[in-house]
């Protein structure tokens, strides 16, 4: 698997390293000021706890708002390299220093540290997800993205945990320092061995206008509606998780009437659930940015947060329970797995995401659009905490009738996302299509070039030829249709979410005829990949038919290369003409279909009659 790959590779190893180690650090920082905060220096504070907990968690998030957009502006013109390890010298000083003032019980200044580790890490995020797709060719991008979203969960748990373990020790504001300052060493000498990476916007120079930097991220991110609804969807996941991460404590103290040691099994569950999901996409994708999931991870999040409500017992009274007494009680591990497979939902959703925004972002301005993201994610997390306040303090639920809120209003974003964005709920059916109904096989795809122009020629075999072939190729496709089959119920919706072009022949209409061959021209002047089926219409007997003029029509047009294709197997299967006809059982469930690419044809070479003879070649004998 690619992700055994790269994980142990001289490109990847040191950036993972690096930035887990980032994520691990700050939380053994923020947790041990925070407990520190809450009980050691509750009394060396001239405010109450609760202030304290709540200026602090300010002045963590705080930066995000305000850098964002600068720090992307600044990562989109210098060698992202270079940054980082700027970034990380940055984090030693204030390590440092972090370690002086927790060493004095400096908690003012430790405060202001706090701020500038959130300005530290703002900063890092956006060239943080800006570099992978330097470091890693397209086939890597969501493999990279798992190990990335893995490493995150694992080092923000195992980060807190420890944090929370070194308050507990004798001289704690020493090996807390000692904690801190090892690891953001370990952390530079890491990212000193992380490729070189060449500039990809132009050079800048630093320059602090927040204002009109987050002006303008937030019209680069917006100018992409598919791009901006990705950063809404990322945005949420974050809304949802500190939306739990948050009710942790009083959900586990007042209704499962559990310790500390139960808060921190429920992080574990969630954050380990997290790291399985995003280590599962690389499965369950085959190595490529496959959207489909995401309509699989958010229906996951639904319904595992329904199940955590329909498990949750109701508040009780009485002493508290460590682990082994919580387990012990008839709702315990259902809690626990519940919470567990909402992370893995989450990881499912949010990986895709990451990937795409890397995937179709400009290269000069990606760690603005991850920027932009950055400073969502922010408004989210902030819109969480409301979100508590209106619903637990105003409307007074209970926190279970809360984690059922949640659940439901996960289904109607997904959906409003999904209507905006058909092009997510298409991948999923076609995700399900391709791995439920039939077994896929494909050869020699790399002849469909990267990027540009072409057009793709296959064999006409059934009505869902073109869902196999868009599920199967890694560029979208646009296809062109016969109207008839584009008219068929409930696939109609599919077809038009896939932006597919409908024809029929000029002389049973010459509008749509000549509209589709402009919409054709259209699409390849504007660089991208059509298919069409030059056959006209489904084959009744298995056979070829033969191939019609208007791929010569289209190359007189536009002149771009022509690569045949040949799907097999498919003759026979449910969506065929074959035996009883179309729609119906043929005895056939999970067929094993192929789909072969053959070299492309120079468009001045490409005639119908060559085509149709490269298609039945690659076909061969596999009707």
């Amino acid at each position: 698997m690619i992700a055994g790959k790269i994980i142990v590779s001289r490109r990847f190893l040191p950036f993972f390293l690096t930035q887990a180690s980032g994520a691990f650090n700050d939380n053994v920082f923020k947790n041990a000021l925070m407990l520190l905060l809450a009980f050691t220096a509750a009394s060396a504070l001239p405010w109450d706890t609760n202030f304290t907990m709540n200026l602090a968690a300010g002045l963590f998030i705080l930066p995000f708002l305000l850098f964002s957009a600068t720090a992307g502006s600044l990562a989109d013109g210098v060698c992202k390299t270079r940054l980082i390890r700027a970034l990380k010298i940055t984090e030693m000083i204030l390590m440092a220093l972090a370690a002086l003032a927790f060493y004095f019980h400096l908690y003012f200044i430790l405060l202001g540290l706090l701020f500038l580790m959130g300005t530290q890490s703002a900063f890092f995020g956006p060239v943080k997800y800006a570099v992978i797709p330097q470091l890693l060719n397209d086939e890597e991008l969501l493999a990279g993205n798992a190990w990335v979203e893995m490493g995150t969960f694992l080092a923000i748990l195992l980060g807190t945990i420890a944090g929370g373990l070194l308050v507990g020790f004798e001289n704690a504001a020493l090996w807390t320092g000692v904690m801190i300052v090892l690891f953001s060493l370990l952390g530079y000498l890491a990212s000193r061995m992380i490729p070189f990476v060449g500039k990809v916007g132009a050079a800048s120079s630093f320059s602090f206008a927040p204002w009109s930097q987050t002006l303008e991220i937030v019209r680069i991110s917006y100018a992409n509606r598919t791009l901006y609804l990705s950063i809404m969807a990322i945005s949420w996941f974050w809304f949802l998780g500190a939306s739990y991460l948050t009710q942790f404590p009083n959900f586990t103290k007042s209704v499962l009437m559990g310790d500390n040691t139960v808060v921190t099994a429920l992080l574990v569950a969630f954050s380990v659930g997290v790291a399985i999901g995003s280590m599962l996409c690389e499965r369950l994708s085959s190595d490529r940015v496959e959207l489909g999931l995401v309509p699989m991870g958010s229906m996951g999040i639904s319904l595992a947060g329904l199940a955590l409500y329909s498990v949750s017992p109701e508040p009780g009274t009485g002493e508290l329970m460590n682990i082994g007494a919580f387990l012990a009680q008839p709702h315990g591990l259902a809690v626990l797995i519940c919470l567990g497979l909402i992370g893995v939902a989450g990881g499912i959703f949010i990986v895709p995401l990451y990937a795409l925004l890397q995937k179709r972002a400009e290269p000069g301005q990606r760690a603005r659009v991850i920027a932009a993201n950055n400073i969502f994610n922010a408004l989210f997390m902030v819109g969480s905490a409301l979100a508590g306040i209106v619903f637990l303090s105003i409307f007074e639920l209970a926190i279970s009738h809360y984690f059922l809120v949640l659940a439901i209003m996960n289904l109607v974003v997904a959906l409003y996302v999904y209507i905006q964005v058909p092009e997510f709920l298409l991948r999923f059916v076609v995700y399900l299509l391709t791995r439920a109904m039939y077994r896929v096989r494909s050869e020699n795809l790399h002849h469909i070039p990267e990027e540009g122009p072409a057009v793709l020629v296959a064999n006409h075999v059934s009505f869902v030829d073109a869902l196999l072939i868009a599920g199967t190729c890694r560029r979208p496709v646009r296809f062109v249709m016969e109207r008839a089959i584009y008219r068929l119920p409930v696939l109609n919706a599919l077809f038009r979410a896939a932006k597919t072009i409908p024809i029929c022949s000029k002389k049973e209409d010459p509008i749509v005829f000549e509209k589709a061959f402009d919409s054709v021209a259209s699409e390849l002047a504007e660089g991208n990949l059509i298919c069409i089926f030059p056959e006209g219409r489904l084959t009744k007997n298995g056979e070829m038919n033969p191939f019609r003029p208007g791929i010569e029509h289209i190359l007189s047009r536009s002149p771009v290369p022509v690569v045949p294709m040949a799907l097999q197997g498919l003759w026979g299967s449910f969506f065929s003409h074959e035996g009883k006809g179309a729609m119906k059982f043929k005895g056939r469930f999970r067929s094993r279909v192929g789909l072969v690419a053959g070299e492309a044809v120079a468009p001045e070479m490409a005639s119908a009659e060559l085509l149709e003879e490269r298609v039945k070649a690659l076909r061969g004998d596999f009707a």
